[in-house]
């Protein structure tokens, strides 16, 4: 075999190597896209995640109904949160707490208070995120090695949008003159296929890779104990601070509504979406929910006896990394808008899981035509010499 037939060979072999990675990317793509719409799957499949209104005009309850709701249908209980979907279709998710031990997190329906079901401990929604996320391998000694082999991705997403863009000459052309030819057979369709899709993914490739690569960054932070929050430490009550009561009886806390509405007053906006009881008597409470900017929370933390505000953690205290640090997750997610925001990030997962595989096709077929060619090189090179004697003694024997 010649020089430059080994050097084609070690080539075709290197690119069929290439062929689980492509695969892998794939399955990511995939996932990540099931993962943005998996809790609206959970809704179509389970009835009890779902807020059913008793009527036309019925409203919401407030997060003291809610909880009186609950009360009276389990007394034994404690409500040790309470979270509001941002898509009022979903019901709540209350964490209760039972005599012997148990916590269970429940579907509470928003209009009625009624507990509807037990949320299990891992649904699709965690499967489909985890499976994306971190391909499932544990967490046993800070971030797992699948989170980063997935957010490793980021990289050489961004860098193939670059390039992509290099080779691609005037690719805003396609905005304006979109092709795809359907009838040149599968090569052309999907080649044509893979380039309109890309050139309308820019931007949605642009966010994906980026915010992929910082959830790298911030693997390589935690696992360094690094940290660049400016989130405050929470003090626990001063015990002369917490009021005196009879023996087995909780000391008297202000209502939760008495709470939003202090939490309101130093959080101009916000939407409080959650609140987290007191564990215990030196506890603060906690309410938080977004504002202005939708791809962040805010927070406050309230003496429960007094309502009065220990710390709070605005958008105004984040410094500007940190301001674009956190933005990370929701855009990577999706999970900001609602519903709409939701379907948008879906559809351009699912036109960027086509456009990998169609370069996984292009490719595949590319490089199989080569090894093929390749293998008939060599079958020819082979024969050739063979042959080369048998003539020689056909000459001679002419001769004599």
């Amino acid at each position: 075999m010649s020089k430059k037939s080994r050097s084609k060979l070690w080539f075709l072999v290197h690119s069929w190597l290439a062929l689980p990675i492509w695969f892998f990317v794939l399955i990511v793509c995939v996932t990540g896209t099931l993962a943005v719409i998996s809790q609206e799957i959970v809704w179509l499949a389970n009835p009890d995640i779902r807020a059913s209104k008793p009527s036309d005009d019925a409203q919401m309850l407030s997060f003291d109904q809610v909880i009186a709701a609950i009360k009276r249908e389990e007394p034994q209980v404690i409500v040790q949160s309470i979270i509001r979907p941002d898509e009022t279709h979903f019901a709540l998710s209350v964490d209760l707490s039972y005599p012997d031990g148990r916590s269970v997190e429940v579907y509470v329906n928003p209009y009625t208070g009624a507990i509807q079901g037990i949320s299990p401990s891992f649904n699709f929604k965690q499967f489909t995120r985890a499976l994306h996320g971190w391909w499932l391998v544990p967490f046993t000694n800070g971030f797992s090695w699948g989170w980063y082999l997935v957010s490793a991705l980021g990289l050489p997403l961004l860098a193939s949008l670059v390039t992509g863009l290099v080779v691609y000459k005037r690719f805003w052309k396609g905005f304006l003159r979109p092709t795809l030819r359907i009838r040149h057979g599968a090569r052309i369709f999907w080649g044509d296929f893979h380039r309109l899709s890309g050139i309308w993914s820019i931007w949605f490739i642009a966010v994906i890779s980026i915010t992929g690569t910082w959830f790298l960054i911030q693997a390589i932070l935690g696992d360094n104990q690094i940290s660049i929050s400016s989130e405050p430490i929470v003090p626990v009550i001063a015990r002369e601070k917490v009021p005196t009561s009879a023996p087995g009886v909780p000391a008297p806390m202000i209502t939760l509504d008495d709470a939003i509405k202090i939490a309101t007053q130093r959080i101009p906006g916000l939407d409080a979406t959650f609140v987290f009881l007191p564990l215990n008597a030196y506890s603060h409470l906690q309410i938080g929910g977004r504002g202005g900017y939708p791809l962040m929370f805010q927070t406050a933390q309230l003496n429960p006896y007094s309502g009065e505000i220990a710390v709070s953690h605005l958008l105004s205290d984040r410094s500007a990394l940190e301001f674009v640090t956190e933005s990370m997750r929701p855009l990577h997610t999706g999970d900001f808008g609602g519903l709409w925001i939701k379907l948008i990030w879906a559809f351009f997962g699912l036109v960027l899981s086509m456009m990998v595989l169609s370069g996984l096709l292009i490719w595949t077929k590319r490089t199989a035509l080569a090894t093929l060619n390749a293998f008939k090189r060599e079958a020819k090179t082979q024969r050739a010499p063979a042959s080369i004697p048998a003539m020689q003694t056909e000459t001679s024997q002419a001769h004599s």
